[in-house]
């Protein structure tokens, strides 16, 4: 086999290998070939896309009845961008590499606009990936690919995103005793950096006659939107007890800290199509009795590595709002895409191409 090997890295440029709105990635495409080689082009490819995927079926399981099985798909580009490393330099429409070990390096700029974070499950994936083709006159593409991990600056601008959020249930008892409890729950904001504590506050008052035990659930939701459909599931991150409220026992506050884990991936509300949500339920655990519950929502916003911290007073805003320009799926132009020629290689870790990984 003339090629040997071909494959595409890229630079780490942090420590936990991420990505984010507006940075560079420096990498290299490597050709290897034990002899003389005609190539028509080699063109580096960078591109960021979700996907949906699923299917449902449809009316009676039995031997005799219908059923019909739907299948409900969608897609959304980000940004696509293309450069030719290499195109034909002779009349013949071919380039001549001789033997031996070739880098061709390569600079990318993500795209400085609205741009979901890295996701991926079995019914749907948001990918960001850098890929490389070599072009032959008579032979098939050959390809390498290799996916980073990006995660989207957090958009400061979201509604009520630092205000305090409140939910109230009452609810009356008229068999297995009698009396009411009512539930006020208020939260000091919506959105929270991963690591930083929640304070949640519940004001009881339990005029009935049995007690009421108090639970507080942090929970993830994630829908996946195709076709007018809506997929959904939720998976519990963590749930907090408290002590019982005696029966006739009138108000209690009960105060719980809760802490965002610190490796809980972000919120994804920038994707059409897929959306990771976040939920704290309270409930009232009562023998006997449909249990009062409040929902509110929850924001988790990225800690993007080398970000600052705030300061004890300063709230978010000493991390800045996050001024996207409009929605856009016009795919950045190359031109503006490669900057400057990259830096030394061997400052961070390299991450080579894995031929096995399914796009």
């Amino acid at each position: 086999m003339t090629i040997k090997n071909f494959l595409i890295e890229y630079d780490s440029i942090n420590s936990s290998n991420t990505f984010t709105n507006g940075d560079v990635i420096n990498g290299r495409i490597i050709v290897e070939n034990s002899k003389e080689v005609k190539i028509q082009s080699l063109v580096f490819i960078a591109k960021g896309k979700a996907r949906v995927s699923w299917h449902e079926h449809h009316g009676h399981h039995g031997q005799h009845q219908n059923h019909r099985k739907s299948h409900y798909w969608a897609d959304e580009k980000y940004y696509e961008v293309k450069h030719h490393i290499l195109r034909e330099a002779r009349q013949d429409g071919t380039e001549i590499i001789g033997p031996g070990r070739h880098v061709f390096p390569f600079t990318f700029r993500i795209p400085d606009k609205r741009i979901p974070s890295s996701f991926k499950s079995s019914i749907g994936k948001i990918v960001h990936k850098l890929k490389a083709e070599l072009h032959q006159s008579m032979k098939l593409t050959k390809t390498a690919k290799v996916h980073f991990d990006f995660v989207s600056k957090a958009d400061m601008d979201i509604p009520n995103l630092l205000d305090p959020q409140y939910g109230c249930k009452d609810k009356n008892f008229k068999v297995f005793g009698s009396g009411s409890v009512s539930l006020d729950v208020h939260t000091n904001k919506m959105g929270y950096r991963q690591g930083e504590t929640l304070q949640v506050t519940a004001e009881i008052k339990n005029n009935a006659s049995r007690s009421v035990k108090p639970k507080f659930e942090l929970y993830e939701k994630i829908s996946f939107f195709a076709q007018g459909r809506r997929r959904l599931s939720t998976n519990k991150i963590l749930k907090e007890k408290a002590e019982a409220v005696e029966a006739s026992s009138g108000s209690k506050t009960v105060t719980k800290t809760i802490t965002i884990p610190r490796e809980l991936p972000a919120s994804i509300l920038n994707c059409s199509i897929i959306k990771r949500e976040y939920r704290l339920k309270v409930i009232l655990d009562i023998k006997y009795a449909q249990d009062p519950e409040i929902k509110l929502p929850i924001i988790v916003l990225p800690k993007i590595s080398g970000e600052k911290q705030p300061t004890a007073n300063a709230g978010f805003e000493s991390f800045g709002g996050a001024n996207y320009p409009a929605w856009s799926n016009t795919p950045q132009q190359a031109a503006h895409a490669f900057v400057d020629p990259p830096p030394p290689y061997g400052a961070y870790p390299m991450y080579p191409s894995r031929p096995d990984y399914k796009s």
